[in-house]
């Protein structure tokens, strides 16, 4: 299985406003973009995730932390915890 960062932006585009599109699917992994469009409370997961900027910058709230994060930085979620994007930018704008 393979995929680029522009494949998943083409599927992500064609979703019809979809927050988010799944690229591969192998045992108990998933491969998933995810676009945030305002501040965005995820709910808790039972597995861990990991998200990795592609663009934008903003704050991220995990497990009661929030870091600024940006383009090319990677976040890692424990499953279980509470999490959300906050003040970020998507299409030249400031979400909040």
């Amino acid at each position: 299985m393979q995929s680029t960062v522009d494949d998943a932006l083409q599927k992500l585009a064609a979703g019809d406003g979809a927050l988010f599109v799944k690229l591969m699917e192998h045992g108990s992994i998933s491969v998933e973009i995810y676009r945030p469009v305002e501040t965005y409370r995820q709910t808790r997961h039972s597995q861990d995730e990991l998200y990795v900027v592609i663009s934008g910058e903003g704050d991220f709230l995990n497990n009661g932390e929030r870091n600024s994060f940006g383009p090319g930085d990677v976040l890692f979620v424990p499953a279980g915890v509470e999490h959300r994007f906050e003040n970020f930018s998507y299409g030249g704008e400031s979400v909040k």
